[in-house]
């Protein structure tokens, strides 16, 4: 299977098209305003303007109200939905938009019954838990913890770098990788040749 990948955190129009060109799948654009990586609505629809077609563009939200969603949407023409606060289903849908869900992996976590919540999702990006950050956190979990018997597709974040990339791919055979700090030189800034090693780890075999 082909994994796909993700580049999350964009904020600057060359490294969306840096990562376009270095073949990611999708580019995630943050409107949480307390990220160092968060992007003015406007700027993100700037640069979803002047992407290649075939490149998925994600928006990522925590716990914001429906208003200030529906106001973003309005501007920014997103393709997909990622909710990363403690979002309940009916919040993910009133949008008419395709979703995922994130789940933090808080030991002890139950990640089928909490899967199960969000039948509607197209999938479920499963990331590092912090007691402070919904993301970003620059850590790895263990992958092993990861269930098996999931129904849906799974996205894998939380702490990939160039580095540990093919062996998290190989433990846990995710449908696609989500990195954001790991092809960066500094916070909201991404280092294109970091992301170019990024993808080709990710489909080395």
């Amino acid at each position: 299977m082909v994994v796909r990948t993700k580049i999350c955190g964009i904020t600057r129009l060359e490294d969306a098209l840096a990562a376009a060109a270095s073949g990611a799948d999708a580019i995630g654009l943050v409107f949480y305003k307390k990220s160092p990586r968060y992007v003015p609505p406007e700027i993100a629809a700037s640069i979803i303007a002047q992407l290649p077609p075939f490149v998925t563009t994600v928006g990522l939200f925590v716990n914001e109200p429906v208003d200030e969603i529906k106001q973003i949407l309005n501007i920014v023409p997103l393709d997909l939905l990622q909710f990363h606060g403690s979002e309940v289903e009916a919040e993910c849908t009133c949008y008419n938009r395709p979703y995922i869900k994130a789940v933090a992996m808080k030991p002890g976590l139950d990640v089928l019954n909490v899967v199960n919540q969000y039948p509607s999702a197209q999938g479920i990006l499963l990331d590092t838990y912090d007691v402070v950050l919904p993301g970003g956190t620059g850590k790895a979990f263990d992958w092993n913890k990861v269930p098996q018997n999931l129904n849906k597709p799974i996205i894998l974040a939380g702490g990939l770098t160039p580095e540990n990339i093919r062996q998290a791919v190989d433990v846990v055979n995710p449908w696609a990788v989500d990195v954001s700090g790991g092809v960066e030189e500094s916070k909201g800034k991404k280092d294109h040749r970091l992301i170019q090693a990024f993808i080709e780890g990710v489909h080395r075999v």
